[in-house]
């Protein structure tokens, strides 16, 4: 779940770094997620139960906005990314899968000078790889991927106005 909320008359996403006692992706920065469970009526619950799990917002105080292209990560994860809107200030309840969360203004996201692309080979082509920093902070692989997603989404719609461009 992409999260977007308002702080200091500014856009804001909320990320979090994944706990180090996790064997997958430990210490790294990420969105609230996870597996779907067979109780799930569909992905947008699984996202919505998976963000009250690890950080405690509850469903009913998002709004889901919409959903993003999959993105799959090289350890053959599928990432099905909903955006969605909740209340700011709240108040937080981090279980142990989350070590911290990470608050990042959506300007800092565009200003070049925070935005990095790199070029590797995957499966035998190039592909770019973005990545973006932020106070110390790295944001790379698959959740930089969906943020580039999201950002091409609210910067650059059909009428020339980003919806978040100052």
């Amino acid at each position: 779940m992409l999260l977007v909320y308002r702080k200091d008359g500014m856009p804001w996403v909320l990320l979090s770094r994944r706990s180090q006692m996790l064997t997958r992706h430990s210490g790294e920065i990420a969105f609230p997620g996870g597996r779907e469970e067979k109780s799930d009526r569909d992905l947008k619950e699984t996202a919505l139960r998976e963000t009250f799990e690890e950080i405690g917002i509850r469903p009913e105080h998002v709004e889901v906005l919409g959903e993003l292209d999959d993105v799959q990560t090289p350890t053959n994860f599928v990432i099905s990314p909903f955006v969605g809107v909740f209340p700011y200030p709240y108040k937080f309840r981090l279980n142990g899968e989350v070590s911290e969360l990470i608050e990042v203004p959506i300007p800092a996201l565009v200003d070049e000078a925070n935005v990095r692309a790199d070029m590797r080979i995957v499966d035998g082509e190039p592909m770019r790889i973005p990545s973006y920093s932020y106070e110390g902070q790295l944001i790379y692989g698959a959740t930089a991927r969906v943020l580039e997603q999201f950002l091409r989404v609210v910067t650059q719609p059909s009428d020339g106005h980003g919806l978040w461009r100052n």
